[in-house]
């Protein structure tokens, strides 16, 4: 009975293991434990791609001055006549890009004391925008430029800005300044500012405001006095000699008194 009862237990187990073993099977195998979802790292909503290839248009031209150091009155200048902002704009909407000629503190300082004082807010703007060509120049182009460089202020005799490159410097006159390239500021192929250490002078503005000789004066007009009738005016008669016509005429009288007399003895 004992044995039954062993046997009937064994087979119990087994009915039971296999039972289990069956249902671990038909089982949907539970999922290898996965790691927690790598979370890949995406970059951060494309802000640093954006921002390195963004246009041009969010260069700071004055951030870019203020890096730099020494342009303080430049930049003042930038900003007092609103050129800042068309700086901005400019460089956002152009594909040509722009060049700049930036004069150092020591370029403004160089002037007569109360120069800038003097001009208007429309001269300020011109003498700012004469620094700016409206396309990019690298170095090696200004060997190819055709002069005279047109500017933001204009072109034409009243505004001209000559380039001429040599092998190691690049010379800039406007007839009233002669200067040259000092170092290049920055440049990204779309934006280039360039050092100098003299201000740009546009004839424009400056040959009108400097002491220029005295203009040449027309022969002092004599007051008109009133036309006096032509009958009226006696001109002067040169002094005649009339002595030998009065000798010439005594000589005649005396003649024909002796030939009266002659006659009258004949008689």
């Amino acid at each position: 009975m004992k044995k039954q009862y062993s046997n009937s237990i064994s087979s119990f187990s087994v009915f039971i293991l296999f039972l289990h073993c069956t249902t671990f099977a038909q089982t949907p195998a539970a999922a290898p434990a996965q790691a927690p979802a790598a979370v890949t790292a995406q970059p951060p909503a494309a802000t640093p791609t954006h921002q390195a290839t963004a246009p041009h248009g969010i260069t700071n031209v004055t951030k870019i001055l203020e890096k730099a150091g020494h342009f303080t009155i430049f930049i003042r200048l930038l900003r007092s006549t609103q050129e800042e902002n068309h700086l901005f704009s400019a460089l956002n909407d152009s594909s040509s890009g722009l060049t700049i000629f930036a004069p150092t503190d020591n370029a403004f300082s160089e002037l007569k004391s109360g120069t800038l004082n003097t001009l208007s807010d429309g001269d300020k703007s011109e003498l700012v925008k004469f620094h700016v060509v409206p396309t990019f120049l690298s170095t090696s182009q200004f060997q190819t430029v055709s002069n005279p460089l047109g500017t933001w202020a204009g072109t034409g005799s009243r505004l001209p800005l000559n380039v001429t490159s040599y092998p190691n410097s690049v010379n800039i006159t406007t007839r009233l300044t002669n200067t040259s390239l000092s170092g290049t500021v920055y440049t990204d192929n779309q934006l280039a500012i360039y050092k100098i250490e003299k201000v740009l002078f546009p004839k424009d503005i400056f040959a009108s405001n400097a002491p220029a000789p005295a203009p040449v004066k027309a022969p002092a007009r004599e007051k008109p006095t009133k036309a006096v009738p032509a009958a009226n005016v006696e001109s002067p008669v040169a002094p005649v000699d009339i002595s030998s016509a009065v000798t010439f005429m005594h000589i005649n009288v005396v003649g024909s008194l002796v030939i009266v007399a002659a006659a009258m003895f004949a008689l």
